[in-house]
């Protein structure tokens, strides 16, 4: 009984835990930056349209508003869908080392804004393109698939990695064909990752599709633990195997073609954050997919404060992560790999 008593304890501390790391890191990134903001003024800054008495500067104000608040919502969401995406892929693919972009989702999301930049489009035609293309190549890559019926998750994951393939070379015919004073530094910067010119209405353009498919997901989340033990597992209690992979993929494309839109391409973080999770709170998707979700939105909102803080000028969010997530992806195979 004590035993028992103990876990849940612990199981609580953990959900506790899990519940004010975000909320604390949200709080926490308006304080920092290249022009620092007191917490009072915080307070009175959130407080001042509900409370008109409270006396507000401008300048902190527009700090706190316009350029702070919807970066850190971007932050929380694209770190969420990423992490949520991979923990999915995780499941049902039973590959540990799987990430959103296995089925050429980033890539084809790349080309997309390359594109768009190429051709002198605005902003909101740049994140329309990456999103749209970003789905084009997971389309692509299951039709390919389908065409080899006896061929399965192997013959998914090889038409993952050709398509990812191809829109790379695309991206790389872009970056050739495109202005080296203009052009080319746009697309490089887009492809390394970066929330600084993120705006509120960025975030209404992704918002839809985001909400949808995180709620798939989490509503999925529970048949992800019998797609992790085999197509034959499902079929025998009662599951259409391929039916449930076909709809998380989908619901995972969506939130990771969202995320990346305005985001850009940002590593590591759909592969790292589900293997920390899975160490704090086990393998069980019914609690691994809300952990994910949870620790995904905290771990890019503090590298996306980090960015923006350590140096004069901001290091690009993909840069970040995969310095820092490539040692701790490392340890954690070292040290969880036959806990998997």
């Amino acid at each position: 009984m004590e035993v028992n008593d103990s876990f849940d304890i612990d199981k609580i501390v953990i959900w506790i835990l899990l519940i004010i790391l975000p909320i604390f890191l949200f709080f926490a990134s308006f304080l920092l930056g290249r022009y620092p903001v007191a917490p009072v003024d915080v307070v009175k800054t959130v407080l001042s349209p509900i409370f008109p008495s409270l006396t507000v500067s401008p300048a902190i104000s527009s700090i706190v508003f316009n350029i702070r608040l919807p970066r850190i919502v971007a932050a929380l969401a694209v770190g969420a869908s990423l992490a949520i995406a991979g923990s999915a892929f995780q499941g049902i693919f039973r590959n540990p080392l799987v990430s959103p972009d296995l089925l050429g989702v980033s890539q084809g999301a790349g080309f997309g804004a390359a594109l768009a930049i190429l051709l002198s489009l605005g902003n909101a035609f740049i994140q329309l393109f990456a999103f749209i293309f970003g789905i084009i190549s997971v389309f692509i890559t299951y039709t390919i698939s389908k065409a080899y019926r006896a061929g399965g998750i192997l013959v998914l994951v090889l038409a993952g990695t050709a398509v990812s393939a191809f829109f790379s070379a695309l991206i790389s015919g872009t970056k050739f064909i495109a202005d080296p004073y203009d052009k080319l530094p746009q697309i490089t910067f887009w492809l390394m990752g970066s929330l600084s010119s993120i705006t509120f209405e960025d975030l209404a353009m992704i918002s839809i599709p985001l909400i949808i498919g995180l709620v798939v997901i989490i509503v999925l989340r529970w048949h992800l633990n019998i797609l992790s033990m085999g197509d034959e597992e499902a079929r025998s209690l009662g599951l259409n195997p391929d039916k449930i992979r076909v709809i998380v993929i989908a619901a995972c494309t969506l939130v990771t073609s969202a995320a990346v839109s305005i985001s850009g391409v940002i590593g590591w973080v759909g592969l790292v954050v589900p293997h920390i999770c899975r160490m704090i709170v086990g393998p069980d998707h019914k609690i691994l997919v809300p952990a994910s979700l949870s620790f995904g939105a905290s771990f890019l909102l503090l590298i996306d404060t980090l960015s923006r803080t350590v140096i004069s000028i901001e290091i690009p969010l993909g840069i970040l992560t995969a310095i820092i997530g490539v040692p701790i992806f490392l340890y954690l195979l070292r040290k969880g790999y036959s806990q998997w």
